[in-house]
C-alpha cells in the first residue's frame, strides 16, 4: 500500500483526539474500520505509530515523526489546493495582466474594463517612451502585453514569437492655443505652419522622420523641434512658443484647439502585442477587444475627431 494525504490525515486525528475512539467518531467512521486503517498505516510505514491502552493513544517515537512531517505536508497541501481554486478561477485560469504602454488613449479604459468585469483578476501597468523597450519586457515573460503605437504602416518591433493586433489607426492633429490666428479654421494646411515651433512627446520609432518628410513635401522644414514631456508640450503650446503634433483622441481643456491637417498626412497606429507561447496569449482575443472599445470609446470622446472621422471612415477603431 502507497502512504496517502488521507492516511496522514488519520494518524493526525489519532494523536489530536488521543484515542482511535474519539477519532473515529471525528471523522465520521466506525472504530472497527479506523483501526484497521490505522494498523495497515502502520504496516507501511514498518512499526506502531501509537501505544494504545484504556487511557488513549500516545505517539510512539515513529509516530511523532510521521506526525512531524505530516503537520508540515497537510497544511502545504491545503494551501496548494487553495491557490489551485483561485487560479482556476481567475480569468481563464491567469492569474493576473501586467500591461505597459506607450502615451495613448487606450490603457486607462482598458485597465477599466478589466477591472471591472474581472474584479477578481488583478491588473498591474508600466508605462515607457519606447515601443522597443516594451516589447523586449513581452518577449522576456516581464509584460503580459504591450500597447504601442507605430507612425503610418511601420511595422512594430521585432521580437521572436510575438504577435500583433491592430487597435485603431488615427490621424496627428495639430494642437494651437485657443488664441492663435489660426483656431477658428476647419482644417490647415501644414505649410500653413511653416513659420511655427513645434513641441512632440519623445518616442523611439520614426515619427519624427516622418514628420520631416511630410513637411518637406509641403515646401518647408520645420523651425525649432521641442521634443519634451507632454506636460511641457501643452504649456509651450498655451504660450503660443509652439504647436504640438497629437493624436486625434487628445482630450481638450478649454484654452485648446485641435485641428486637422489637411490629406492627413501622418497616422498613428494602435497595436497590441503578445508573446504567443504566455499563458495570458489566451486571453489574448478578449484583451484585444476591451482595446478596441476602449479606443472606440476615445474616439467618440474627440468631438473634432468624430466629426472628422465622419468623413474620412478609413480611420478610427478597428471593427
Amino acid at each position: 500500500m502507497d502512504l496517502e494525504l488521507r492516511h496522514l490525515k488519520i494518524v493526525r486525528a489519532v494523536a489530536e483526539a488521543g484515542s482511535v475512539t474519539k477519532a473515529a467518531t471525528q471523522l465520521g467512521l466506525a472504530q472497527p474500520s479506523l483501526t484497521a486503517q490505522l494498523k495497515r498505516i502502520e504496516r507501511t510505514l514498518g512499526g506502531a505509530l501509537f501505544e494504545r491502552d484504556r487511557n488513549g493513544a500516545r505517539p510512539t517515537p515513529l509516530g511523532q515523526l510521521v506526525l512531524t512531517r505530516a503537520r508540515v505536508l497537510l497544511p502545504a497541501v491545503r494551501e496548494l489546493q487553495e491557490e489551485a481554486v483561485r487560479f482556476a478561477n481567475s480569468y481563464e485560469g491567469i492569474p493576473g495582466f501586467r500591461i505597459g504602454a506607450t502615451h495613448g488613449p487606450i490603457l486607462g479604459g482598458l485597465v477599466d474594463r478589466l477591472t471591472a468585469a474581472h474584479p477578481q483578476t488583478p491588473v498591474s501597468t508600466s508605462t515607457s517612451w519606447s515601443s522597443r523597450e516594451l516589447t523586449s519586457l513581452v518577449s522576456a515573460g516581464r509584460l503580459d502585453f504591450a500597447l504601442i503605437g507605430t507612425c503610418g504602416d511601420t511595422p512594430p518591433p521585432s521580437a521572436e514569437s510575438m504577435i500583433w493586433s491592430v487597435v485603431g489607426t488615427d490621424p496627428v492633429f495639430a494642437l494651437l492655443s485657443q488664441s492663435h490666428p489660426l483656431a477658428g479654421e476647419k482644417e490647415l494646411e501644414l505649410a500653413s505652419l511653416a513659420d511655427q515651433g513645434w513641441a512632440v512627446a519623445p518616442g523611439d520609432g520614426c515619427f519624427a522622420d516622418c514628420f520631416a518628410g511630410a513637411c518637406a513635401r509641403a515646401g518647408f522644414v520645420p523651425k525649432t523641434m521641442y521634443e519634451t514631456d507632454v506636460a511641457t508640450c501643452l504649456h509651450l503650446v498655451k504660450v503660443g512658443k509652439a504647436v504640438a503634433l497629437c493624436q486625434a483622441t487628445f482630450e481638450l481643456t478649454a484654452d485648446l484647439v485641435m485641428m486637422p491637417i489637411v490629406g492627413a498626412p501622418l497616422r498613428w497606429r494602435h497595436l497590441l502585442g503578445w508573446h504567443s507561447d504566455s499563458l495570458a496569449a489566451r486571453a489574448a482575443r478578449a484583451i484585444s477587444h476591451h482595446a478596441r472599445e476602449a479606443h472606440d470609446d476615445a474616439v467618440r470622446r474627440s468631438v473634432p475627431y468624430a466629426e472628422w472621422l465622419a468623413r474620412n471612415p478609413h480611420f478610427g477603431t478597428v471593427p
